[in-house]
């Protein structure tokens, strides 16, 4: 069958790649290979998941031209196993991408952060996150089994120890594994009930969430959500509170009063901070009262964000987080911390749901679908204080994954 390229997960399916590179590389005719009548696949997608490969001269040294083969490689095309993420801000950060509950002992679990694959599988209270593939023959170990504290590989058992380390090949048993038959092992920890991975070597840590450790607050998880997205602009729109009396009409907000006050914006090095944000609200918690009501934002990290309710009443705050999995694809989870109230636990969760419905397709449909960190390439008013801050924040950190 003829091979297709897949957008979301940026993998070729089906048959061998060369059958696709006469076209992208115009100056050569490779295997008599025609080109395709209506090409199918992006010029910068393709010069990213595939190299020419050069073994006698280069050792496998990648060329990424598309002007031609380039001189002296073979004509063989190999895939590159991991993308090709130039993003150190995210890298070197925490994601969430998983609940730590869901992940059940004896069943490892598939997530994909960053265009990468992960496999979660857990010993006791400890949760592993690795590269999802076999270092044999490329297969998924979230397929794989769990056996006396190892993870086993579904396709020819090799098993691989808590470090990462295989420490045993069936077909050969008495073969001690070499040190080089070892997965990519990243970084985890769980707190507030989630899964955090980091890709790279993180110097902040796990976003603070105040009300995590106060009794006095019922904190509910809600999500995941996901929807085609940057993250970049799921947090943008988090914070975004003009937009409540339009796309929340009825529920956080009323067109009849939809004007907003004039609130002080900071920014530090470590995030952005908006206070005393003012709005009426209908039904601003899932209880049925109207009120007007302020908030404190607060954006902690690139895709993490926060706001606390700082008028006076009960107390409600909300910690809301974007898994990137692909640039333009998003997981969106979040928990609602309150001290008051008599709903369920469901009914919160239904809430949320019911809101967040209503964002993901503005969300889907805003273009570009980058968030642009250049402030000429939209308009802004004074209301859009803490996205402009936002922006100009994310553009001082080098954020380039999701922005524009």
């Amino acid at each position: 069958m003829p091979g297709k390229w897949d957008r979301s997960s940026k993998r070729l399916i089906g048959e061998n790649p060369s059958h696709f590179i006469q076209w992208l590389l115009p100056d050569a005719q490779y295997q008599g290979v025609p080109k395709p009548k209506t090409p199918t696949m992006e010029t910068k997608e393709i010069e990213a998941a595939f190299k020419w490969v050069a073994p006698d001269a280069h050792k496998g040294r990648p060329y990424m031209s598309s002007a031609g083969r380039p001189q002296g490689t073979s004509l063989h095309v190999e895939r590159i196993a991991t993308p090709m993420l130039n993003d150190p801000v995210l890298l070197n950060d925490w994601h969430v991408v998983a609940y730590a509950p869901d992940i059940a002992e004896g069943r490892p679990m598939a997530v994909r952060l960053l265009e990468e694959d992960i496999v979660l599988w857990r010993v006791g209270e400890k949760i592993h996150a690795w590269r999802d593939l076999c270092l044999h023959r490329g297969t998924r170990l979230s397929l794989g089994k769990v056996e006396h504290c190892t993870l086993v590989c579904p396709y020819h058992g090799w098993t691989y120890n808590e470090e990462g380390q295989c420490i045993r090949f069936p077909a050969h048993p008495n073969q001690k594994p070499p040190a080089t038959a070892r997965t990519t092992v990243y970084r985890t920890q769980q707190k507030y009930d989630w899964v955090w991975v980091s890709l790279g070597n993180p110097v902040h840590d796990v976003p603070e969430f105040p009300q995590w450790d106060n009794p006095a607050f019922r904190k509910v998880y809600c999500g995941p959500y996901t929807f085609a997205a940057s993250g970049p602009r799921a947090i943008e729109n988090f914070l975004d509170v003009t937009h409540f009396p339009f796309v929340h009409e009825g529920l956080l907000g009323d067109p009849a009063h939809a004007d907003l006050n004039d609130y002080a914006v900071e920014t530090t090095r470590e995030g952005v901070t908006a206070k005393d944000i003012s709005v009426w609200q209908p039904d601003p918690d899932g209880t049925g009262q109207g009120a007007r009501v302020n908030y404190t934002y607060k954006v902690l990290r690139p895709l993490t964000a926060y706001f606390v309710k700082s008028s006076a009443g009960p107390n409600f705050a909300m910690l809301f987080t974007i898994t990137p999995l692909a640039e333009r694809i998003s997981t969106a989870r979040m928990y609602v911390a309150m001290d008051y109230g008599d709903l369920t636990d469901e009914q919160v969760r239904q809430f949320q749901e019911d809101i967040i419905q209503q964002d993901i397709p503005i969300i889907e449909s805003q273009r570009p679908e980058l968030l642009p960190l250049d402030l000429q390439a939209e308009l802004h008013l004074r209301s859009d204080r803490t996205a402009i801050a936002y922006r100009k924040w994310l553009r001082e950190l080098g954020l380039t994954f999701g922005t524009a």
